[in-house]
């Protein structure tokens, strides 16, 4: 363990890692330091001067804490521990006069400011500044960029802090800004005035301390004190992001993301963050019913009844969609097997094994791979999947991990070694694999879904378990659906996978399955939020929540339970997807035991125990497959486009301009 070095910070002694900054150990003394350019996630840049201290016995001027680190100073008189002063008149004056600096060729348009009420720069000028200006001279004026359709620029307020800079280059790893000139001509711009590509170029908007950097579909509709702030989960891949909800009257404005160490740490994707628009389109508000081969508005009542006739002595079969929380999943299993019927959630296809969790799950937590020593992937473009996921990747490779690639060979933003394309390749390699080294990181090996659904998915899942089993690593199964995991949890499967399910069927109760065609012939139940593909193809439409307007419970794809806290109500007559299905079952005859979410999680509990224990990861007793022979089919990419991978994205117009841009390659120009 690194040994602790002593520090007195005003007057207060504390004792930190040697390795520490001065920020960082005024932070652990619980002293706030102000500070623009500092950023815990990105690298060190020491621009912007406003975390200035004073160092005792040291020069005779103050220090940048973000850039000094406590071992970097020296030990008082007889040996006593060095001071740090961070409120003397030195100091005081100091932020004073950087904050001056800073606001000479600030524009001060803070009424018209989007970043206005949250802004960094207005809180520190407040509390560390003064009250007036000196500065009578014209201010500078920049040019704004085009970055694309997500990020709006206002570059007159940039405070060349490199945040933005740091992060597209470091974690995003698509270097597409950076800092030319120097003085006063000076500025952050976009290379060959081409927009940004990253999927994760959102987080620029949060780095942004000042105005220069804001929301482009959120400009100038709320202000953030009137907003309903809710704590949630992303469900727009099965990474399960934490995000926050803000919600003005019935209307979502916004989502941004929330720090987890363990999941997202503090970034969310664009997919995810720019999602909102579509929960407000292409909604179904009220029940349906087709007569003569037309759908017609109905009541409730009408829907129910229509839905008790076509299922009466019928074969019955429940499919579970990709967007379905687990109380809805637990209610429509409770109701279909009550009835006889056959219930299925692997609607990919995948060759997911049941009651295996260390094969549909796996072993490892997502947070195991900042310390893998490798990382192999196996049929998977986690940059399209799961494009925080990949950040984390990223992040391993930068500190010394060994990446490998078997699949489509792909742009992840960083180099990998790749190996080949299919089953062939994943054999050798697990033929060649060896335990690690004494000393070195254990690895990880992340297999996806385009490689397991697949006829031989199941022999190449046995291989990726013997793959992580001989070479000491452990198991990451990357799903591309949030509710995948709690589905299967939860026993929503049947044996032979959806064909199976489907065989015979005479009615089948879709639950928000818009990625799959049922076939012609059987009667069809649609629950689900947007009128998609389900819907088109429903006889009769029962209207549910979207996941922002009920409280459920997510599995994320490394195996943790989280929960979504509901931030509005769903519009018109559309209910709670696990009321509708306990109402239903009253008018079946086939009355469920439960009256109240309380009730129903408490029996899905009883079903499934570490439900219970939220943003707990459980462990999964190893349960390797026996492996079987593979085909040499190469392995593919994932099917869905990333901006379209679910009816609320394919709702949302941003998604469709964001689809449309990445397909036909458009890079604007600079100058808007």
């Amino acid at each position: 363990m690194t040994d602790l070095r002593k520090l007195i910070i005003d007057d207060m002694e504390v004792e930190v890692p040697p390795t520490m900054t001065l920020l960082q150990a005024c932070e652990v003394a619980g002293i706030e330091i102000p500070r623009f350019c500092y950023h815990e996630r990105l690298s060190i840049a020491g621009n912007c001067r406003m975390c200035l201290v004073e160092v005792v016995g040291g020069p005779p001027k103050p220090s940048a804490s973000c850039a000094m680190q406590v071992k970097d100073l020296r030990p008082g008189p007889e040996g006593a521990p060095p001071q740090i002063r961070t409120t003397s008149p030195m100091v005081k004056k100091a932020r004073e006069g950087v904050m001056e600096f800073l606001l000479i060729n600030h524009p001060l348009d803070c009424p018209i400011c989007d970043q206005g009420g949250e802004c960094d720069l207005q809180d520190q000028a407040m509390a560390y500044g003064v009250d007036f200006s000196r500065y009578r001279e014209p201010k500078r004026a920049a040019l704004d960029l085009n970055l694309g359709p997500l990020v709006k620029t206002s570059m007159t307020r940039c405070i060349s802090c490199t945040r933005c800079v740091r992060f597209i280059t470091e974690v995003a790893g698509v270097p597409e800004m950076g800092q030319v000139g120097r003085g006063e001509d000076s500025e952050i711009t976009n290379y060959l005035g081409q927009m940004l590509t990253s999927e994760l170029q959102g987080n620029v908007i949060d780095l942004c301390p000042v105005g220069a950097l804001t929301s482009k579909p959120y400009a100038f509709t709320a202000r953030p004190w009137e907003l309903k702030k809710t704590e949630s989960i992303d469900v727009m891949d099965a990474l399960g992001a934490n995000i926050r909800v803000d919600v003005k009257g019935r209307e979502v404005m916004r989502i941004l993301p929330r720090n987890h160490d363990g999941v997202n740490e503090e970034w969310l994707s664009d997919r995810s963050r720019f999602i909102w628009d579509g929960l407000r389109r292409q909604r179904l508000d009220r029940p349906y019913v087709r007569e003569n081969g037309r759908l017609r508005p109905a009541s409730w009542g009408e829907a129910f009844a229509a839905v008790a006739e076509a299922m009466k002595g019928r074969k019955v079969a429940a499919l579970a969609g990709d967007l379905a929380p687990t109380e809805a999943i637990f209610a429509l299993k409770g109701l279909v097997e009550g009835l006889g019927g056959k219930v299925e959630c692997r609607t990919s296809g995948a060759m997911l094994p049941a009651g295996n969790r260390s094969a549909y799950v796996g072993t490892a937590r997502i947070e195991d791979i900042d310390t893998a020593g490798f990382v192999h992937l196996i049929g998977v473009n986690p940059r399209a999947e799961a494009p925080v996921l990949n950040a984390r990747i990223r992040k391993a490779w930068l500190h010394g991990a060994r990446v490998t690639l078997i699949g489509e060979a792909v742009d992840l933003t960083f180099p990998y070694s790749y190996l080949g394309s299919g089953p062939t390749e994943l054999g050798k390699l697990v033929d060649a694999a060896t335990a690690p080294e004494e000393g070195a990181g254990p690895g990880v090996v992340i297999v996806g879904q385009p490689a397991l659904a697949r006829a031989d998915g199941t022999a190449v899942l046995a291989a990726a378990m013997a793959l992580a089993e001989k070479s000491g690593a452990k198991l990451l199964v990357l799903h591309d659906a949030a509710a995948r995991v709690g589905a299967m949890d939860l026993g929503f499967v049947t044996e032979g996978g959806i064909d199976a399910a489907l065989d015979g069927a005479e009615v089948v109760y879709n639950l928000g399955a818009d990625e799959i065609d049922v076939p012609a012939g059987p009667f069809v139940i649609y629950q689900g939020s947007h009128g998609d593909r389900g819907a088109h193809r429903a006889d009769v439409i029962l209207p549910g929540a979207a996941w922002t307007e009920e409280a459920g419970i997510f599995v994320n794809t490394e195996g943790r339970p989280q929960l979504a806290n509901r931030a509005g109500f769903p519009p018109g007559e559309a209910r709670e997807n696990w009321a509708i299905i306990r109402a239903l079952s009253a008018v079946l005859g086939q009355t469920l035991p439960f009256n109240s979410l309380p009730e129903l999680r408490a029996r899905m509990f009883e079903a499934a125990p570490h439900l219970a224990a939220i943003d707990l990861v459980p462990e999964n007793a190893w349960t390797p497959l026996e492996r079987g022979d593979m085909d040499g089919a190469e392995f593919t990419g994932p099917t869905r486009v990333h901006y379209l991978t679910n009816p609320i994205a394919r709702a949302s117009q941003v998604m469709a301009e964001l689809a449309r841009m990445a397909s036909e390659g458009v890079r604007p120009l600079a100058a808007e």
